[in-house]
């Protein structure tokens, strides 16, 4: 099994969620940044302008069509009052036109020295492309009046004027305008138009012309770059992981909408008038897909024939833009902006349900944000039958942007924690893996232990069996056949060897009362036998309920019978003591006899002869010990301890 590294996968949580808490903090720092420019420019502009007495409002004016290669024929020109809206009573109309307006004379030679060497001209709105003339001379030029055209409508403009350009006999003020109409368009606000002008000291038009741009280019311009880089951030952490594939959705939304602001801040584009409107159409129903895919999966549902219609919809729509033509583009666009909002009122409302129905704790900040995108949708829509202030419609069109970016950054933080829980997780199920494994190996091996041990115990008894038929049945036909008394005695203590070691073979625990009478009656029968006075001790039986494994019963035998033989052989005791003691779970068996001990000659050898080295081995085997004190002179004392609890077993 392959080994993980839960650490790396912690550490790439940790710096995910520190990138994305970068990120949320760089982007609430330029937003409130942001909302204080707004809020001060918002003060600042309390004061209305024509409250200085230099300032000249400008709304009288004459207008005339451009006839291509032909000078203003304001012989037939008409009057007008501005703001002058081209949808209204001429919404076919589009091209040229010409305004000419009047300023007062420059004051006269005794007021020169309190005059300003600079003045400014102010134009609000003039959709899509200006150029203004005074006195018949060119003083400002706003872009290209051929395709593809210049789109100014959403940007003031602020034109300087020197004062040595005045006439002191009064002023000509004439401003060329291309613009498009109401047909041509897939929303009226880029209908052709000209707002009221100002005129007055470049001091005030400045200060007035930048409070204005702040809502006009400036913070689309910081929202749309914002909306961009969370969007396609949130929609590589979606499409990365598809069981959250709501984020993709989301930032899908907000790229959209970035590119939806970019309308009011974006002025020159490679292509016709035509393509930038089919273009603006088609993107919201990119924005509807999107929207509608968030919600439906951020409610926790995915209906298969929305994977499908969607998409559809985003191809139908441009197609059916296109086959309409230039002359119907704003009925068809709103036709279908109409079905496209309807579809998102739906997917709101499903979604508003079912989160109450789940009790989720984002309903009321969705419904927050889904409140403020319906009034911004309602204002738009209508801006497209109402005159409606341009200050208005830029406020409506900006909130849904700061709702967008609130509730992205929410999603990501949310996204950072989830995803470290589950790295954690991960980690922790991959530790619990490691160990279920080797416990899982344990117990193989323990089973494999135990098989081999069974198949060892069976080859056991078969040999015990054999041993014990065969070789016994032989050794006891010699006993009772023999004529030989030295013969005979040979066989009997052969066959004596042979049954302890087929004890030993079938495994069967021993308890240990019956083992210390069998001990008794062989020491003392030898001991007698030889003519040496043998003494036993032990426990009474109610005091020993142990039993001794047939290994440890064969091993202490051997061990017992040995230190007799050397007893009887070597020491010339008359003498000899066995005591038998069970002291904290061990097993003490202590021979001693009082004959002429070890030899000289073996002393500081004493595992080189009498046995002594074949005990000790046994004892050491059965994880005891055994220990020999001697003296010439002085007698032996053996000493055999054993570790009952690793030897014994229950009865």
């Amino acid at each position: 099994m392959p080994r993980m590294r839960p650490r790396c996968r912690l550490l790439d949580a940790c710096r995910l969620r520190w990138l994305a808490h970068r990120l949320a903090h760089r982007l609430a720092h330029r937003l409130a940044l942001w909302l204080a420019c707004c809020l001060c420019g918002m003060g600042l502009a309390a004061a209305p302008a024509g409250a200085q007495p230099a300032v000249q409002l400008l709304r009288d004016a004459m207008v005339t069509p451009e006839r291509p290669g032909a000078t203003p024929d304001w012989a037939r020109a008409r009057a007008v009052t501005l703001p002058d809206d081209w949808a209204v009573g001429r919404a076919g109309e589009s091209g040229v036109r010409w305004y000419r307006l009047a300023l007062l004379p420059r004051p006269p030679a005794a007021a020169d020295a309190a005059a300003p060497a600079l003045y400014g001209l102010y134009v609000e709105r003039a959709c899509s492309v200006l150029q203004v003339w005074l006195n018949g001379q060119l003083i400002h030029d706003g872009g290209r009046f051929t395709e593809p055209v210049t789109r100014n409508c959403h940007r003031p403009q602020l034109v300087s004027v020197p004062a040595s350009l005045l006439l002191a006999e009064g002023n000509r003020l004439e401003l060329r305008l291309r613009g498009f109409a109401l047909a041509e368009v897939s929303s009226r606000q880029r209908v052709g138009g000209l707002s009221a002008v100002e005129f007055g000291p470049y001091e005030l038009m400045s200060a007035h012309h930048e409070r204005r741009q702040v809502f006009a280019t400036r913070a689309p311009e910081v929202l749309s770059g914002a909306l961009l880089l969370m969007g396609s951030f949130m929609f590589v952490m979606g499409w990365f992981n598809r069981r959250q594939s709501y984020l993709a959705y989301f930032g899908a939304l907000m790229v959209g909408w970035s590119l939806l602001l970019a309308r009011l801040w974006v002025s020159d584009l490679p292509v016709t008038n035509h393509v930038s409107e089919l273009l603006l159409a088609a993107l919201m129903a990119f924005i509807t897909w999107a929207a509608v895919q968030f919600l439906m999966r951020y409610a926790g549902h995915r209906l298969r024939w929305l994977d499908i219609a969607l998409p559809l919809q985003c191809l139908l729509m441009p197609a059916t833009l296109v086959a309409a033509g230039a002359g119907r583009l704003y009925t068809v666009a709103g036709a279908w902006f109409v079905l496209l909002t309807l579809q998102g009122m739906a997917a709101a409302v499903f979604y508003l349900v079912e989160s109450r129905r789940q009790r989720s704790r984002q309903l009321w900040p969705m419904a927050a944000l889904l409140a403020t995108v319906v009034v911004s949708l309602a204002v738009d829509s209508a801006a497209q039958v109402l005159p409606i202030d341009n200050r208005v419609l830029l406020v409506a069109q900006l909130m849904p942007a700061l709702g967008f970016l609130v509730l992205g950054l929410r999603l990501v933080q949310q996204y950072g924690r989830a995803f470290q829980s589950a790295e954690q997780n991960r980690a922790e199920l991959e530790i619990r893996i490691r160990e279920a494994t080797a416990q899982i190996e344990r117990n193989f091996a323990q089973l494999s232990e135990l098989k081999v041990e069974q198949v060892t115990d069976r080859e056991r008894k078969r040999i015990a069996a054999d041993l014990h038929d065969d070789l016994g049945a032989k050794l006891l036909t010699i006993v009772h056949t023999s004529d030989s008394e030295r013969i005979s005695t040979l066989a009997r203590e052969a066959l004596e060897e042979m049954r302890l070691s087929v004890r030993g073979l079938t495994g069967k625990p021993v308890r240990l009362t019956d083992a210390l009478g069998d001990w008794r009656a062989e020491v003392v029968s030898r001991l007698a036998q030889s003519g040496i006075q043998g003494e036993w001790s032990a426990p009474h039986d109610e005091d020993v309920p142990q039993t001794l494994s047939s290994r440890a019963y064969v091993q202490t035998t051997r061990i017992l019978r040995e230190a007799i033989s050397n007893i009887i052989k070597h020491s010339g005791a008359s003498q000899c003591s066995v005591r038998c003691a069970i002291d904290s779970g061990d097993f003490q068996l202590v021979i001693q006899d009082n004959g002429n001990g070890i030899p000289v000659e073996l002393d500081g050898r004493l595992d080189k002869g009498h046995g002594m080295a074949s005990m000790k081995g046994r004892a050491k085997q059965l994880q005891g010990q055994c220990l020999v004190e001697s003296g010439p002179g002085y007698g032996t004392v053996i000493r055999l301890t054993l570790p009952l609890e690793r030897h014994t077993t229950n009865a």
